[in-house]
């Protein structure tokens, strides 16, 4: 009989399979990117339903098969349902998402990258904190989880983002949104991960795409939450 095996991860993408069932892809603590079909999770009443939702967070568990997982069961302790009144933070969390689902690796310790992920989302819900800088903090935090060279920016700026950008840099993930930046030092710090997104990262993102066309886009200049 095939073992139960248990494992913490978030839902990164869920597409729809034939009549009933849904494909998931998860990104866990234990075993990094891994695929999972949740067998009748379109059945109306489906004790599969909820956790077959991107942003599902919690425990999993699953049947391991040959090619891929087959979801049993799973208890959620956030389904970070806050987003979907914010259609600006909705994209952006789906762009997380997307961007957790290009760095990730199967077979592979997903901890960082699923932390991160995690303390974004619930960054995107921080009043006060404005989206742009979340989403330009996880950029730069992934590419640096990703194993990129980002220890200095990739252009001469001022003292202000220089300070911003090693903060990121070296900062433990729970420590990374304490801190809102003045406008011109959000531009400098922005163009930087820019610069860098162009150099290690090959894909176009759907989310961001939408995002664009929604036009979302303790030195001095950095003020600590």
């Amino acid at each position: 009989m095939r073992e139960l095996i248990e494992l913490t991860g978030m839902v990164l993408k869920s597409t729809s399979v034939g009549e009933y069932d849904k494909r998931l892809v998860l990104l866990t603590r234990e075993r990094g990117k891994i695929t999972a079909f949740a067998r009748g999770a379109k059945r109306p009443g489906s004790r599969l339903m909820g956790p077959s939702r991107p942003f599902a967070f919690g425990t999993f568990r699953l049947y391991e098969g040959r090619e891929a997982y087959n979801l049993q069961d799973a208890e959620i302790s956030r389904y970070f349902e806050e987003l979907a009144s914010d259609v600006e933070a909705a994209c952006y969390g789906q762009y997380f998402l997307e961007f957790g689902d290009y760095y990730s690796r199967e077979n592979l310790d997903g901890s960082a990258m699923l932390l991160l992920i995690y303390q974004s989302l619930r960054a995107l819900l921080k009043p006060g904190l404005p989206d742009r800088l979340v989403r330009r903090v996880f950029e730069l935090k992934a590419m640096v989880t990703g194993g990129e060279y980002t220890e200095k920016p990739p252009a001469a700026v001022s003292e202000s983002a220089a300070y911003a950008w090693e903060y990121v840099v070296w900062s433990p993930v729970e420590k990374l949104y304490t801190f809102t930046l003045t406008e011109p030092v959000m531009e400098e710090f922005s163009r930087c991960v820019e610069m860098n997104l162009r150099r290690y990262v090959d894909r176009e993102f759907q989310s961001l795409r939408i995002l664009e066309a929604m036009g979302g886009n303790s030195a001095a200049g950095i003020e600590m939450l």
